[in-house]
């Protein structure tokens, strides 16, 4: 899966007016015509159409099926992952790390609770398929990705350095603009730098064998760490994960089919599930 990078204020402006789109589509109890959606949008059809197709790679009324509110059901039975299965044929290297190319490590225990001290943790901002993100990172690789376009720049900035509050923090985008370039358009490697307690990072790990376009439940991942009976820890751990989109949190659902919570706003994580099956379909011609 590629991503077509366009320039930051093509970025910024494509994701605008999907987001616009996904809550119309929210707001209307039935499916909106092409016409229909432009106009909540202020374009022609015809621009609507151009812009909308760039982004997700396929056409608008396509992807308004998988915003619909029956996608996440759908995704359940069509391409629901069991990650006892994801880890037993080894889809947590083979899979979603390939794709990927992430390589990742975790701090000791020690470290975490040190709450960041004697790190330097830089930060840019960024334009993403999913509005503009915050990223951070210390030299061993990316600690953090936050999504602003639901909360905002000041309270993303806000919630990731609390993670931290002990470390340095330095605005640094250049040093940063590699890793992030790699990550979003799936070329080279990212590193990532996992910063968290034993048990989150036991979550997290599970999350990196979700393979992309498929979704699993916190019960699924509760199981996965090796306690069942916690799945709300694992929701908590699970909207407690600091690398947005690279650890996939996005593709955890509940059993019902319901989205769940999402820690940056629940129209970003249906965006993500959506772009990310359009992008299938689309590689396999179904578009």
């Amino acid at each position: 899966m590629t991503l077509d990078l366009t320039t930051p204020d093509e970025d910024r402006y494509h994701y605008a007016i999907v987001r616009r789109a996904i809550e119309a589509i929210d707001r209307s109890e039935d499916p909106l015509s092409l016409d229909a959606l432009a106009a909540e949008v202020n374009l022609s059809p015809a621009h609507f159409q151009r812009v909308f197709s760039r982004w997700a790679g396929i056409s608008p009324k396509r992807l308004q099926q998988y915003l619909a509110l029956g996608h996440a059901k759908a995704l359940l039975s069509e391409r629901f992952t069991t990650l006892e299965t994801a880890h037993a044929v080894g889809l947590s290297g083979a899979g979603r790390l390939h794709d990927l190319f992430l390589r990742w490590e975790a701090m000791s225990p020690g470290d975490y609770a040190r709450a960041g001290e004697g790190l330097t943790i830089r930060w840019g901002w960024f334009d993403s398929p999913f509005g503009p993100a915050l990223v951070m990172g210390t030299e061993r690789g990316l600690c953090g990705i936050g999504f602003a376009a639901e909360t905002g720049p000041e309270p993303a900035m806000a919630d990731l350095r609390a993670r931290w509050p002990r470390a340095a923090f330095a605005q640094d985008a250049a040093a940063l603009k590699p890793w992030v370039d790699a990550a979003f358009a799936q070329t080279g490697q990212t590193p990532l730098h996992l910063i968290g307690a034993p048990f989150q990072i036991k979550v997290w790990e599970a999350l990196l064998a979700i393979p992309t376009g498929h979704v699993t439940t916190y019960s699924e991942v509760a199981q996965a760490v090796g306690n069942p009976r916690a799945v709300r820890a694992v929701g908590t751990a699970i909207g407690r994960n600091p690398i947005s989109w690279l650890i996939p949190c996005h593709r955890a659902l509940r059993k019902t089919g319901g989205l769940g919570g999402y820690h940056w706003g629940l129209p970003v994580k249906r965006a993500m599930l959506a772009w990310e099956t359009a992008q299938i379909d689309a590689e396999a011609g179904r578009g």
